[in-house]
């Protein structure tokens, strides 16, 4: 009897899950560069509307050659729902309480999406098993913590609303992230979030109008709508399919473990950015941090072929 050869990495989910947290780690910059500029309603509005204008003819060439079936667009109000609420409450963490503690809170949302996946998808179960897996988030949350914890305004004084702004963020990330794994399942990632940017820009444009100024629009310079452009491909266009394409190929709880080290990111962009400056334990924080989500990508390997097909 031939031997059953071990499971090798997914290279295009881990790269996909690398690409997707490269690119959100450019969202909060871009998001508090633009809070000087324009309300949250109105950049959340304006970000997600060129995400939308960028996939679109993709989704009308798909339509065209009849490549997406007619349920789609059902499927796609759950997500885009849970979408519209997490995109909201995510910007609205950054202008109440600082972007790298906004981002450390909302981390939170791997357990919340942890749970879920194991609840729903009986591959991603699994998981339990390996060694990898529980070592890499160990020494994740070790590193989120130690980031957080020796960051100099660690004990500066946050508003309550901002924490329960950033803790309703990292739920319904979690909710969003299963939603789209259901609804997704074997459809072109790139067919998915067309549909879902399409209904999260109509929501967005309702919340815009009823309590945001988009007339501020005509009064900013080239500069924020550089910002604008530039943050809507990135963070949000590229980004989502990027997480699209990895949570369908290996499941949801690895690629989110990647994503943990998005603040870790932030904070050196901050650097430049901000001139903001990590010290020698947020540095040594931050290697366990990267050390403990390369760990989480190791796990794939227990997962079998069919990890992101498996319901």
């Amino acid at each position: 009897m031939r031997r059953t050869s071990i499971q090798k990495l997914d290279t295009s989910a881990t790269l996909a899950s690398v690409g997707a947290l490269l690119c959100w780690s450019s969202g909060p910059i871009f998001i508090k560069l633009l809070a000087d500029y324009l309300d949250l309603w109105t950049q959340n509005m304006l970000r997600y509307q060129v995400a939308c204008l960028f996939w679109l003819p993709f989704l009308l060439l798909s339509l065209k050659k009849k490549r997406i079936d007619g349920g789609l667009w059902l499927r796609a109000l759950l997500p885009a729902a849970a979408n519209t609420v997490m995109q909201c409450l995510w910007a609205a963490a950054f202008y109440y309480i600082k972007p790298a503690f906004a981002l450390l809170l909302t981390q939170s949302s791997v357990i919340w999406i942890a749970g879920f996946s194991v609840a729903f998808f009986a591959q991603e179960r699994l998981l339990l098993k390996s060694k990898h897996f529980w070592l890499g988030a160990v020494f994740s949350i070790i590193g989120v913590a130690g980031v957080l914890f020796f960051k100099e305004d660690f004990a500066a004084p946050k508003t309550l609303t901002g924490i329960i702004i950033a803790l309703g963020a990292a739920f319904m990330w979690a909710v969003y992230t299963i939603c789209a794994k259901l609804a997704f399942k074997n459809i072109d990632s790139r067919s998915g979030f067309s549909v879902v940017s399409i209904y999260t820009v109509a929501g967005l444009w309702i919340l815009a109008l009823a309590f945001g100024r988009p007339q501020d629009c005509a009064k900013i310079t080239m500069r924020p709508w550089v910002y604008v452009v530039v943050s809507g491909i990135l963070s949000i266009a590229f980004s989502h399919v990027l997480y699209y394409s990895a949570i369908r190929r290996i499941g949801a709880t690895i690629p989110s473990l990647v994503l943990l080290l998005q603040p870790f990111i932030v904070l050196a962009i901050s650097s430049v950015v901000f001139d903001e400056s990590l010290n020698a334990f947020q540095w040594f924080f931050g290697l366990v941090l990267l050390f403990g989500s390369g760990l989480a990508v190791l796990a794939q390997q227990h997962l079998g072929p069919r990890a992101g097909s498996e319901q």
